[in-house]
């Protein structure tokens, strides 16, 4: 995660786009093992609700998640395609506007639907704006570098990048905002430039160079409106965290975002979106004692969870052992997870570790369990169960044996005179090393062996 020189593409009609599917396979928590992410799902039932949905986001990633969803909801292709084209008539990205315009057409034609004509006027008048403007910011910021003035330099590389991010060259844009660092001159330019390098480095998916500006944004001294901008700054380690597969890490980054965020950064994500990953994610992390810190006695994180009550109720349920419920809720949840850009290759995941934390917390307070009540509390099988448990007991999360002929997971209880034993064996060889280790400095004070002080050193010291 280093500040290097980013490969940028210079054609502006074919600008560069985050991949649907990133990072076929990301590190775990302890980097010990890899995680796929799920492949492409095709959710045929949703419970989303478009209008309302997109309306918590603005710019960029609004388009982005509602072309998401038309490529993985047919039965709201047209409409999600229908809101993109015309937010994309708002922007200067004429070339997007042509491709998400093929797509909607193409999708109507195969259900025998009349197709919509294309806006050939806006094109070819957006097209000469858009050049006209850029050359435009371009002859400005040369005028500026050679005026010699830092200011109207930042500026004038600001609004290129500006520019074009609205016209969809993410390449230009990130490449116009870090030259931005050799003249900011107050603390809010530097903040402004590392959210804008990072937030575009996640959109072109070069997630390798976010932390660096993340850091430098956080080590920047006097941050103006600073609950907000490190709030920005969690946010944006969340996704790349959640994006990788360290859901511990980001859960972590979405619970420490403060509510006075709130709409602050719908060019990124929504105040919903701060829940429902921090949330997920928490589940499947932490254990109890961190859900009751971290998650229920968190004061900016209730109110977040508030806008999700789903949510909340799915960690109230899971938190007092309701695991019927809580599975109810996550199966009640799941297609609509499938359909966000950030969650949908790792919901198979987040749903495993929940359900393999459930079944570890539902018998830890017996010595044994009647499998048939515990299939019912679970929704599933005996006999899936029971397999799901032998996992569990061949990874050694559990220590237990199944009797299956009686149908009862029995819990192994411990030894505790081996225990005894272990431990004092333990203490006896780490007591022999602190006393090899204290009869070895007495024979080197005694043989004068000691490194002492330059002499000048020892008279200023007295």
């Amino acid at each position: 995660m280093m500040d290097i020189d980013l490969p940028l593409d210079q054609n502006f009609n074919q600008p560069p786009r985050r991949p649907a599917e990133a990072w076929d396979e990301a590190a775990d928590e302890n980097n010990e093992s890899k995680k796929k992410k799920t492949s492409t799902i095709i959710v045929d039932n949703p419970t989303l609700d478009l209008e309302s949905y997109s309306a918590n986001y603005v710019g960029h990633t609004r388009v982005e998640r509602l072309i998401f969803i038309a490529e993985h909801s047919p039965p709201l292709a047209i409409d999600a395609y229908k809101i993109a084209l015309n937010d994309l008539k708002n922007t200067m990205d004429y070339t997007r506007y042509t491709v998400v315009h093929q797509k909607l057409n193409d999708l109507l034609l195969g259900r025998g639907l009349p197709t919509i004509p294309l806006d050939q006027t806006w094109v070819d008048n957006t097209k000469k704006a858009q050049r006209a403007k850029t050359e435009k910011l371009e002859r400005e910021l040369k005028d500026y570098k050679s005026n010699l003035i830092k200011e109207s330099i930042r500026m004038g590389h600001n609004d290129l990048g500006d520019h074009l991010y609205d016209s969809g060259d993410l390449s230009g844009a990130l490449k116009s905002y870090s030259r931005t660092r050799d003249y900011c001159t107050t603390s809010k330019h530097i903040v402004d430039m590392c959210i804008n390098v990072a937030r575009l480095s996640m959109e072109l998916n070069n997630f390798a160079h976010v932390q660096s500006y993340v850091v430098k944004a956080e080590t920047t001294p006097d941050i103006p409106e600073k609950n907000i901008v490190t709030s920005k700054l969690n946010c944006i380690m969340g996704l790349v965290n959640l994006e990788a597969g360290k859901f511990k890490r980001a859960a972590r980054n979405f619970l420490d975002t403060s509510f006075e965020l709130n709409t602050h950064f719908s060019e990124v994500l929504s105040p919903n979106d701060v829940a429902i990953y921090g949330g997920l994610c928490a589940l499947a992390t932490f254990d109890r004692s961190e859900l009751k810190s971290r998650v229920f006695d968190n004061a900016d994180f209730k109110q977040f969870l508030e806008l999700e009550p789903q949510v909340r109720e799915l960690l109230s349920n899971f938190y007092h052992s309701k695991y019927s419920l809580c599975l109810d809720i996550l199966e009640k949840m799941k297609n609509d997870l499938y359909l966000d850009i950030w969650l949908h290759g790792h919901v198979d995941m987040i749903y495993q570790s929940i359900r393999k934390k459930a079944l570890v917390q539902y018998f830890y307070p017996f010595l044994s369990v009647d499998l048939n009540l515990m299939a019912q509390a679970f929704s599933t099988t005996v006999p899936e169960l029971e397999q799901e448990l032998a996992t569990l007991i061949t990874s050694k999360e559990i220590q237990a044996r199944i009797d299956s002929h009686n149908k009862i997971l029995r819990i192994k209880s411990a030894d505790q005179r081996t225990n005894i034993f272990e431990k004092s064996l333990a203490m006896g060889s780490d007591y022999q090393t602190q006393v090899k280790h204290m009869l070895l400095r007495m024979k080197l004070v005694r043989a004068d062996m000691i490194v002492r002080p330059p002499e000048r050193d020892r008279h200023d010291s007295s």
